[in-house]
Formats: C-alpha cells, sequence, structure tokens
C-alpha cells in the first residue's frame, strides 16, 4: 500500500474507532473481559504467558465468547484437535470444511488448554524470552510463529489490548520487586505501558496524537528535542495537540513522494493541513505553488506537490 493511502486509510479508521469507542466499552467485551480476567491473570503467573494476550485472543478468537464454538464446546482461542489431542471433540467449517476442534466441559479449561498449547509448542519457544509487560513483542510472535493466517492478526491483537486497555493486568504477573521497579519505572516513562505506534509517510515516520499528548510527552517518549517536535510540524510551541494530529519526529520533505504531483483542495483543508498530510514542508508548499502566507486554499484550487 502507498504510503499516502495507508496514511488516509489509518486517518479515517481513527475517526472511525472515535466515534465507536463509547459504544464498544459498553459491549460484550466489557463483560467478557470481566468475566474471563481473573482466569487470564491466573494462567499468566502459572505459565507466563501476558494475561493482556490471553484475553485479546479471547476475544478474537471467540467473538467476546458469542461464537457457536466457545458456547456450545467452550473453546475460546479456535484450537483444532491435532493429532495429540484425546479429548471430545467437535466439527465446525473453517479453513476446510468440517475440521476438528477441541471441546472443554468448562471455559477455564480451554484458558489452560491454550497456555499448555503455546508452552509445548517450539515454535512459540522464543516467545517466553520477552518480557511479560512487552504485549506487541507477543502478538507479533504469534504472527510470526503461524498461530493465525490472518495477516493482520498482530494488529487486530494489539489493537483490542489498547482499546481496552488489558496491558494493565500483564503487571500482576511480576514478583513484587519487579512490580516496584515497573511501577517506578512507569513513572518516569508512562508511555511505557501503551506507546504509540509509527506509521511512514513520504517516508517519514510519524505517530497519531492522542488525547492529553503534548510536544514535550512525545518528545520524553521518542528522545526527541519537543522543540525540534514543534519545528518539524511547522507549528508553534504555543499550539495544543489534539487527538488526531499527524506529529512528524523527523523533518518533512521538500516535496511530496511520487506519483502525488497535484492535489485537488478539498473543504476544510488548509495549506498546513496539506503538508502534513503529504509530508511537505509548509514554506515548500507555499514556494512551489508561488504563494504567500496570506494566502487561503479554496475548494477545487489546483496545488503543486512536487
Amino acid at each position: 500500500m502507498k504510503p499516502i493511502f495507508r496514511l488516509t486509510a489509518i486517518i479515517a479508521l481513527l475517526l472511525i474507532c472515535v466515534a465507536v469507542q463509547a459504544q464498544r466499552r459498553n459491549s460484550r467485551y466489557n463483560e467478557y473481559i470481566k468475566q474471563y480476567a481473573p482466569l487470564a491473570v491466573e494462567q499468566m503467573k502459572e505459565h507466563k504467558i501476558p494475561a493482556s494476550i490471553t484475553l485479546a485472543q479471547g476475544l478474537l478468537e471467540s467473538g467476546a465468547g458469542q461464537s457457536a464454538l466457545a458456547r456450545k464446546s467452550n473453546n475460546h482461542f479456535g484450537i483444532k484437535c491435532h493429532s495429540d489431542w484425546r479429548g471430545r471433540r467437535v466439527y465446525h467449517d473453517d479453513d476446510a470444511k468440517g475440521e476438528c476442534f477441541r471441546a472443554y466441559r468448562h471455559p477455564k479449561d480451554s484458558y489452560e488448554d491454550h497456555s499448555l498449547f503455546l508452552k509445548r509448542g517450539a515454535r512459540y519457544a522464543f516467545l517466553f524470552k520477552l518480557k511479560i509487560t512487552d504485549y506487541k513483542g507477543w502478538a507479533r510472535g504469534l504472527k510470526k510463529a503461524g498461530y493465525a493466517t490472518d495477516p493482520s492478526y498482530a494488529n487486530r491483537l494489539i489493537t483490542i489490548i489498547e482499546d481496552y486497555d488489558l496491558y494493565k493486568y500483564d503487571s500482576r504477573g511480576m514478583s513484587k520487586r519487579e512490580a516496584r521497579k515497573w511501577e517506578k519505572e512507569l513513572k518516569k516513562k508512562p508511555w511505557l505501558a501503551n506507546p504509540h505506534q509509527v506509521y511512514i509517510a513520504n517516508d517519514i515516520a510519524y505517530v497519531v496524537a492522542r488525547d492529553g499528548d503534548t510536544f514535550q510527552f512525545l518528545g520524553k517518549e521518542f528522545d526527541i528535542s519537543w522543540r525540534k517536535l514543534v519545528k518539524y510540524n511547522d507549528l508553534h510551541k504555543e499550539y495544543t495537540l489534539e487527538a488526531g494530529d499527524i506529529i512528524y519526529l523527523k523533518d518533512k520533505r521538500k516535496k511530496a513522494a511520487k506519483p502525488h504531483t497535484v492535489y485537488i483542495v478539498k473543504d476544510g483543508d488548509s495549506m498546513h493541513s496539506i503538508s502534513q498530510k503529504y509530508g511537505i514542508r509548509l514554506k515548500n508548499l507555499y514556494k512551489m505553488n508561488r504563494k504567500d502566507a496570506e494566502y487561503v486554499p479554496e475548494v477545487g484550487d489546483r496545488l503543486r506537490l512536487r
């Protein structure tokens, strides 16, 4: 996917997520988390699998406990029979027709079997070397090890974990000493609990601001002077960041990436928003279009991007 199309898709997704967040927070997801978080934490303490990962997988694989497999067979993780399974079996259409899935007497048995499935699988062994709080490493590692065929599986897990603050359960798997150390670390670096995802546009790294973000906060997270962030994004130091703002972590380019040569101004556009969308320095956008700082783009105007 081209960087700018990916950027557009990300912004659209962000707006959708904000619009439905209240509804999602009152959905069956919350009920599932409330019911099964203690099981996930229990499994984490025994088997060293992050509770956030177990919960996110359970939510995703079972449709928050509403799938036929979860309701009728207590299988919350979609684990198939495989040759070593000696328990009860049920058959459902999945990647192929009439595939064999494991059936359990109680959801707790499903959670335990899920932990053992990962712990005994040689291809998942590298995951247990990660920190218990590294839910992103676990999510990406599961995809890399072939747990699921869905190419977006890791990102879906990470999104669930961050939307529902599931990472907060992971600290319960630490020893008291580790927990104290982690709490001290979080006080110094609060972004560690929920770091910003980094995207790319015009070959430049950027993040999408959240509610409450400041230049100072982002500067500390990415070890960049907050004053440089202000400069990179053609803003002023008094500017208050808003959720959805695109913030570049490096200086923008003099022109847009190919094949973006011309832009037709749409309603709500400004020279600054266009420069952010395409990763172009604001002064260069004015210069290549022979406009001065007083120019205000109007709907239908054609602007050169390179």
